[in-house]
């Protein structure tokens, strides 16, 4: 019995696979995002102002930014959590891809949500009007929380790996 309830438990690991698929069509639907988005900027490029086409490179490397962090999460999410990826079978594949324990993971999720934030946070400023100081005050006090959770993740990490090599 116990054996069975081993197996049964060791083999529902791969039932996380159905999230990491929907993770890989939230790619494609934040990749047709980001063709709609260049495409309304193609569309303004001469008639825009400095400011909104600033703001709207802002927005690709936004989307940017969060597939990156989807690609992150299904590697290692995959890589920890499900099955072994054995990279050099593939000479086109990151070397990366395997590196990334769930330590990491949480590092560079943070690392990655905290310069979304700034980025939301410049374009909150960018556009700021009378009396939308108060949320961009705390625009601030949201970016500045997650600096400081992605420090001490950051901390607690260097300390983890410190003991474990010592």
């Amino acid at each position: 019995m116990l054996k069975w309830l081993e197996r049964l438990l060791f083999a529902s690991r791969w039932l996380l696979v159905p999230f990491y698929m929907a993770l890989i069509v939230s790619l494609f639907a934040l990749l047709l995002r980001l063709f709609h988005h260049v495409y309304l900027m193609a569309l303004g490029i001469f008639s825009t102002s400095e400011n909104d086409l600033l703001l709207q490179v802002l927005g690709v490397i936004d989307i940017t930014l969060t597939a990156s962090m989807v690609i992150l999460v299904i590697f290692s999410g995959y890589e920890n959590f499900v099955s072994r990826v054995v990279p050099e079978a593939h000479d086109t594949w990151p070397e990366w891809m395997t590196r990334i324990d769930f330590g990491g993971l949480k590092l560079k999720l943070m690392s990655t949500i905290t310069a979304i934030t700034a980025i939301h946070l410049l374009r909150a400023y960018l556009e700021v009007a009378d009396g939308k100081a108060a949320d961009l005050q705390w625009s601030v006090l949201v970016l500045i929380g997650f600096a400081v959770t992605a420090l001490i993740l950051a901390l607690s990490d260097h300390i983890g790996h410190k003991v474990t090599h010592d």
